[in-house]
């Protein structure tokens, strides 16, 4: 895709990593992650289609879901094993491509995933009703904020006023994603597959993440040959953004695994 902007905070050539972020985020997100690395990792990033400071998503009828075009953006800057970091949406683009070539990856850090077909869950549900209903009615911003209160790291009402722009139009983008996440059509799930990751895992939540987040850690874990949990005290979703302190610390005991 032309107009992808990438991103790169240099460290140990010797130790590639590529970091996807989160949907409404940008690959700005990891800058404090990585001054929490210290440089143990050369690691590269990008705006997804749609995000930051990249071209806007353009489905095309023939081609690929919003979850297929973003693994094969990222897997196409894989070239030799490498540390694979991701949050939210980005974390299930990261166990995408770890299921479908586990030797590419030297380690996998998944910060709350929501791969919601893993643990499917009521209250999820009814989220994913309201959002479709407010969507239906074409009202685009209330679907948006309705997501954020769950989701965000902040309200929309406090955000300026080009950020709720921004995030109003990315909700339908939001929505796309349903298929990919709530019915896994990527197969992530499929028998043998998270089997097959030899690479130390590491599970990231907030401990005041809604409730699903655990449920799906718990069954992604049940299925991993090598795995860790951990919890940040204090942290919701977007603890990447609001803990990198405590989110890099946990992520270089995980380099360390490997």
């Amino acid at each position: 895709m032309s107009g992808l902007h990438l991103r790169h905070w240099p460290g140990d050539s010797a130790r590639p990593a590529l970091a996807l972020h989160c949907m409404m985020g940008s690959g700005s997100a990891w800058g404090p992650i990585a001054a929490g690395l210290k440089g143990r990792v050369d690691l590269r990033g990008f705006d997804m289609p749609g995000h930051g400071r990249s071209d806007a998503w353009l489905p095309q009828a023939e081609g690929p879901d919003y979850h297929t075009a973003v693994t094969r953006l990222a897997a196409a800057m894989i070239d030799r094993p490498l540390d694979l970091i991701g949050h939210s949406f980005g974390a299930t683009v990261a166990l995408r491509i770890a299921v479908a070539a586990p030797e590419a990856v030297r380690s996998l850090t998944l910060i709350e995933p929501v791969l919601f077909a893993a643990s499917p869950d009521p209250e999820q549900d009814a989220r994913d009703r309201e959002m479709a209903e407010l969507l239906d009615e074409g009202r685009d911003t209330d679907a948006a904020a309705a997501f954020l209160a769950v989701w965000g790291a902040q309200d929309m009402a406090q955000m300026p006023r080009p950020a709720r722009a921004q995030v109003t139009r990315q909700i339908r983008l939001v929505a796309a994603t349903h298929d990919a996440l709530r019915h896994d059509s990527a197969r992530i799930l499929r028998p043998g597959g998270l089997e097959q990751i030899e690479a130390p895992v590491l599970l990231i939540q907030g401990d005041r993440s809604p409730e699903v987040i655990r449920a799906i850690s718990e069954a992604l874990a049940a299925r991993l040959p090598d795995v860790g949990r951990a919890s940040v005290p204090g942290a919701g979703h977007m603890a990447p953004l609001t803990h990198p302190a405590q989110v890099a610390g946990l992520i270089a005991v995980n380099l360390d695994r490997s």
